[in-house]
């Protein structure tokens, strides 16, 4: 029997055999395997204790069983808001798998992932992997040897270097032919714990040149997660997974009547390049967001943290700042860490109020002058942490915090609270009612500067299923406050971007993107970090320094403009013609909001990294683009290929041109800028 469909531009086929096993032979790609090699192209992989696992696999994930163990019961193919929905469902003795698959309007992208239900009477054997997305014959349009022609995208991040990706070929990723049909190597990635991007982004890509093809894909959620390319019948294939017990301390026992549903991956599948690829993913990121105000006007930001008081606030410093902000243009305001405490804060954080040394008029009172400014006030928390020496941490019992072998987890000098706890969520509740309501705050920068490793094991079956099960916990609290909440305009953070993840991006308005404090730096950062998120909810830092000149300014700037500006640094303090750059980005990024929320982004020279002597990011909408163009450290005219377009101009800063010519005929911008500068280019189709 054959299941299949064709949706915007996505053919799947999926058979199932005589016996019922259920095999998911085509996704994106028309040709088909080989008769005899079905049988490895598995829809689901699920393996648990006491199964045989039934491959020469090594470390991969291939072989599982009960896996190969299920068979087919039914399927459903039904319309739904967002585009087609397929579901299909398995079952083994009394274990049912329901495997989704979600296919967009318009959008060439699959969401995936599954289910598994125990309807038994007994309590299940222990789950250890289950896969949220399994897909084989990576490259098998390619016509070549299976590790040639081909390239794996890996996206490596991590704190002050956010969204650094790497293009490898297979070879120089250590993937080789050294056996005809399979080898135990894979190409694999994955985070073990709280910051699920604490070394490389949630995501992959993979590029079959030959063919022309790329699919990209993202893991959405906030715990471990684990992906691997690897062989089994002479086939590349991809698996993704957020349930695994090699890589993430996972394993779950599922009692009679309960049921384990993945965590959701999505891959975008396109007839083009890597470029092509994310701007799929971008506007599947946007469809599946929860609809909210400030995605839909995108605004600038102030925040008295980088470059500027370094958690260190009191009254006397914010008004300065605040008056400098409202007359530049910012429409929020945002007080940073340090606003609760008299003075060192990092080990005593938890209460969350407003230190009477630092505001004497209380907290109310910067918020109302803020207001009074004309901006929207907002505050910084650490929600999720409570300080070892907080008062608070007496009145909690102690399964309310993160454990292992019945022992607090302490990551520098703090407890992480475990939002499945009801004292836990009632104090987070009792925190954010209280900013709202009695403080008057519209916008909260979450931030999350702390690591748990694996996870808890208090009350589940693995340190990998407690923290799975928290943050699932701390997202439906998210969603509960926003409920009430809904125009509350939420920023996510951890240590910049350790956990810069769909899974809270889809609910959250923006994302600070990173932590890095030199503004040179940030370009290769700003350059790339559209790849990870909509440029809408990419907050990036532009903070003029107090030594700096107009070139450093403008630079900074344009760091943020094609994104979210985040700005910070002393803006009362800066020298002579400054401030009017600032001011002048400040109306450049509301004036193009419309292309920043709708905008798709493009790389005319390819992702930078921190060797890059120059780099350049676009926003493009359907009759216009705009260009943001850093020189680093190059000597030369920057040569920037821009086919398809009609016309060049400088259009930020608008009082210093640069030296530039763009040939229409050869689709090509030559621009003279001196190394650290930067500037924005608006560009006719």
């Amino acid at each position: 029997m054959k299941i299949q469909s064709e949706y915007a531009g996505l053919f799947l086929d999926i058979e199932v055999s005589d016996e019922g096993e259920v095999f998911l032979l085509n996704l994106g790609s028309r040709k088909l395997p080989p008769p005899e090699e079905k049988s490895w192209y598995r829809l689901i992989e699920v393996q648990m204790a006491g199964f045989n696992q039934d491959h020469h696999h090594g470390n991969k994930k291939a072989g599982t069983q009960p896996g190969s163990l299920f068979r087919y019961r039914d399927h459903r193919i039904y319309d739904n808001a967002y585009g087609r929905k397929v579901e299909i469902r398995q079952t083994y003795e009394t274990l049912e798998v329901i495997t989704h698959l979600q296919f967009f309007k318009e959008i060439a992208v699959v969401e995936s992932w599954s289910e598994i239900i125990n309807h038994g009477d007994e309590t299940a054997a222990a789950l250890e992997y289950f896969s949220s997305f399994s897909l084989t014959g990576l490259n098998r349009e390619n016509g070549r040897p299976r590790d040639e022609g081909a390239f794996v995208y890996i996206p490596h991040n991590t704190w002050y270097g956010e969204c650094q990706w790497q293009r490898y070929s297979l070879h120089e990723a250590g993937y080789w032919i050294t056996n005809e049909v399979f080898s135990n190597k894979r190409i694999a990635l994955k985070s073990t714990g709280s910051w699920p991007c604490d070394e490389y982004l949630p995501m992959g890509a993979f590029e079959d040149e030959a063919s022309g093809c790329c699919i990209c894909w993202q893991i959405e959620t906030a715990a471990s997660w684990s992906w691997e390319i690897s062989d089994i019948a002479s086939e590349l294939y991809l698996k993704i997974s957020a349930a695994d017990l090699r890589e993430n301390a996972f394993s779950l026992k599922l009692k009679p009547g309960e049921r384990f549903v993945s965590e959701k991956a999505a891959a975008a599948f396109v007839d083009g390049d890597f470029t092509a690829a994310v701007r799929e993913l971008t506007k599947y990121r946007r469809v599946i967001r929860r609809p909210n105000r400030d995605n839909a006007r995108p605004r600038a930001i102030f925040n008295d943290y980088m470059n500027c008081l370094w958690g260190q606030p009191d009254m006397a410093k914010e008004k300065p700042l605040i008056d400098a902000a409202s007359e530049l243009g910012f429409e929020y305001y945002c007080i940073d860490c340090g606003w609760y405490s008299d003075g060192a804060w990092w080990t005593g954080v938890g209460e969350w109020r407003p230190s009477k040394a630092r505001f004497p008029g209380g907290i109310e009172e910067a918020m109302d002058y803020i207001r009074q400014k004309g901006m929207q006030p907002g505050l910084w928390l650490e929600i999720e942490a409570m300080g070892i020496h907080c008062p608070l941490v007496k009145d909690f019992p102690k399964d309310a915090f993160f454990q292992r072998d019945g022992r607090p987890i302490i990551a520098e000098g703090r407890y992480f609270l475990d939002f499945r706890h009801p004292k836990v969520r009632a104090h987070a509740d009792e925190v954010i009612d209280r900013l709202v309501r009695d403080y008057g705050v519209s916008y909260i920068k979450n931030d999350y500067n702390i690591d748990s490793g694996p996870g808890t094991d208090v009350t589940a079956d693995s340190t990998g299923a407690g923290l799975l099960e928290h943050t699932r916990a701390f997202v439906k609290w998210l969603d509960e406050v926003l409920e009430r909440y809904p125009d509350l305009v939420f920023e996510n953070c951890s240590s910049g971007g350790m956990r810069m993840t769909n899974k809270l991006l889809k609910r959250l308005c923006l994302q600070s993107v990173t932590d890095q404090t030199d503004y040179v730096k940030m370009a290769p950062i700003a350059c790339n970090c559209a790849t990870a998120l909509p440029p809408e909810q990419a907050a990036v830092w532009s903070y003029p320094l107090a030594e700096g000149d107009a070139e450093e300014t403008i630079f900074n700037m344009v760091n943020a403009l094609l994104l979210r500006l985040h700005q910070s640094g002393h803006l009362a303090e800066l020298s002579e013609e400054r401030p009017r750059y600032v001011a002048e980005g400040v109306r450049f990024h509301h004036r193009i909001a419309p292309v920043i929320k709708e905008g798709l982004p493009f790389w005319p020279c390819g992702l930078a990294d921190f060797a890059s002597p120059y780099c350049c990011f676009g926003l493009e909408s359907e009759d216009e683009a705009y260009l943001a163009l850093w020189n680093i450290s190059e000597k030369e005219p920057l040569r920037i290929p821009l086919k398809g377009y009609t016309d060049a101009s400088q259009v930020y800063p608008g009082d210093r041109p640069c030296r530039f010519h763009f040939d229409e005929k050869e689709g090509l911008l030559e621009a003279s800028l001196r190394p650290r500068t930067a500037r924005i280019f608006h560009l006719k189709k």
